[in-house]
């Protein structure tokens, strides 16, 4: 027992795993509640495997499954998240998609009659959050999300961004199979299940972080301490009210620190001035969290 637990608290496995199985659920009633009822693509691998089991219906004398493409589509892209991004990252990937190749599965399409924005909203929504939730909690859904980390990680894109810029071609596909009216549904729960991400997975986000105050070392000590993070220390303040000598910290974190720093600051000096912006860009020596 004390083992599963020292397990538990190492890699944080109970968190993940929710999150795996959360991601499943949420990628099987939006594949089959919505999307497949609405006759429409839905983002990434599971995209390109609904393709594929489309075009196996129509022209192959047997049928390929969205459940069984999903995974195996998934394959090669496991020995990228292995080498690129983290051999821990993979084994919660290699979970997260059996689960969700799963539940396409065992969860079976329903003959609903929706109008297809209403199956383009709930389906990219739905999706989304699971693929966010996942993506929070350290784990990727595979396929498109480990390529879309992987560039993040490069260029500091945010994810649904790229994640979007990749779909353009599943929005043709679905064009040429069910239609141009079908391809704007297919691109609108596309563009939703891509904000949706972005709303969710917050570690892209850039913040700067201003903090005035009479106490900088404790402060610098515990951001440095959590977090690792450089600070621009600014000497010789002066309060134009109390000309009280402050001494002025700049830092850029990512928007998921922020709950931990504001933490540091109240505890060190619960009367310092903590000023916050999002950054569009951050040039320079910028350390991103790693992902293992």
């Amino acid at each position: 027992m004390d083992q599963l637990d020292r397990f538990n608290r190492r890699y944080n496995f109970l968190p993940k795993i929710s999150a795996a199985f959360f991601y499943s659920l949420a990628v099987a009633v939006a594949l089959n509640f919505f999307w497949t009822p609405g006759h429409m693509y839905s983002s990434g691998i599971t995209g390109f495997a609904q393709l594929i089991n489309t075009l196996s219906e129509r022209y192959l004398p047997f049928t390929l499954t969205t459940s069984m493409m999903y995974f195996a589509l998934n394959v090669p892209l496991f020995i990228v998240g292995w080498t690129k991004i983290g051999h821990k990252f993979t084994y919660f990937t290699v979970t997260t998609v059996i689960l969700g190749s799963i539940m396409m599965h065992l969860i079976h399409p329903i003959n609903m009659h929706l109008d297809p924005l209403v199956c383009a909203i709930f389906g990219g929504m739905i999706n989304g959050l699971g693929t966010g939730f996942a993506l929070k909690n350290g784990i990727s859904t595979g396929g498109i999300d480990i390529i879309g980390i992987v560039i993040r990680q490069k260029t500091g894109t945010s994810y649904g961004k790229v994640n979007i810029l990749i779909n353009l071609i599943i929005i043709a596909a679905a064009g040429f199979v069910f239609g141009w009216t079908r391809a704007f549904y297919s691109a609108l729960t596309i563009f939703i299940n891509g904000r949706v991400i972005d709303a969710v997975y917050t570690q892209h986000q850039k913040m700067q972080v201003m903090v005035v105050t009479s106490h900088p070392q404790a402060i610098i000590d515990g951001i440095q301490d959590r977090m690792h993070r450089g600070i621009t220390i600014l000497h010789d303040a002066e309060g134009a009210y109390s000309h009280i000598e402050k001494t002025v910290l700049v830092t850029i974190i990512d928007r998921y620190d922020m709950y931990d720093i504001l933490n540091i600051v109240k505890k060190a000096d619960p009367y310092a001035f903590m000023s916050v912006s999002e950054d569009e860009r951050v040039y320079g020596r910028f350390k991103e969290q790693e992902i293992v």
